[in-house]
């Protein structure tokens, strides 16, 4: 099993919208950047776990709990003449654009960066990392494992 950090803006989806969608179910669309489509294309496996982030509002942070909900494929909005990800160089023969489905498991109270910061245990974490700005991050076992039984068990 493996960890990731998937940010996303409340505006576009929310742990809220997540939450309220069937199931609890989410297609993650979107990702424009082939780091962050190679993880989920090559790593990402049904059942991993990720934190739910929300990026670029009033309050950033952890958001919440959910778990990769399908193995990769064809991201459709690449296609989408009509969709901000459009991509005029992908083709259904060559699709450029992975995505997964992420299935959300629960809201928490926003966890912001100074939080993560103020925890030694987490100094190595990806998205503390100056400059970075990928939308996808894998997470450590350990780190998981101190963000969930230290910082959200103790809210």
């Amino acid at each position: 099993m493996q960890y990731w950090l998937m940010k996303s803006e409340p505006g576009d989806v929310s742990i809220d919208d997540a939450l309220a969608a069937s199931g609890g179910i989410v297609p993650w669309v979107g990702v424009r950047n082939y780091q962050a489509r190679n993880f989920m294309r090559d790593a990402m496996q049904v059942g991993d776990g990720v934190l739910f982030y929300h990026s670029s509002c009033a309050e950033p942070g952890i958001a919440g709990l959910a778990e990769v909900a399908s193995t990769s494929y064809p991201d459709p909005t690449q296609w989408d003449t009509h969709s901000k990800y459009f991509d005029v160089k992908a083709t259904r023969e060559n699709p450029r654009w992975m995505m997964v489905d992420v299935h959300a498991l629960k809201k928490i109270n926003i966890i912001g960066l100074p939080a993560l910061r103020s925890h030694p245990e987490l100094a190595d974490m990806v998205v503390l990392k100056r400059g970075n700005r990928l939308s996808i991050t894998p997470v450590t076992a350990t780190e998981w494992r101190h963000i969930t039984q230290h910082l959200i068990a103790s809210r």
